[in-house]
């Protein structure tokens, strides 16, 4: 891994972690075009930025739940629903090639992002 590779997966890590440590989640859509800068495909960064955000998950989780922001319901109701469309979304992924969600993912950000201008 060359210096300036280096300076981007760790920036960019940094900046991944914070926005998900301060919006609740979104790091993950940082965490694919940053993988993909450093040479991953498509499907590779996508899987590999599931693995990436675990722990950033993990200590924002810790941190919230000690803060008392905390709802056991909601998460037990979303954890059932995120398992059953990860499954789904993993095979449904096997299943594309890479271009495909490539402009699925790119379509889908710029939807979120028009939909957080509006709102």
């Amino acid at each position: 891994m060359n210096v300036r590779s280096s300076i981007l997966t760790c920036g960019g890590s940094v900046l991944a972690g914070f926005v998900a440590g301060f919006f609740g989640g979104g790091g993950g859509m940082l965490c694919v075009p940053l993988l993909e800068a450093r040479g991953l495909d498509v499907k590779c960064a996508h899987a590999t930025a599931l693995i990436v955000i675990l722990p950033i998950c993990i200590v924002s989780a810790a941190i919230y739940i000690a803060n008392g922001y905390f709802d056991f319901t909601a998460v037990l109701c979303a954890s059932i629903g995120v398992s059953l469309g990860g499954a789904a979304g993993a095979a449904v992924l096997n299943k594309l090639n890479g271009t495909v969600v490539g402009l699925i993912f790119a379509a889908l950000m710029i939807a979120i992002g028009i939909k957080l201008i509006v709102s």
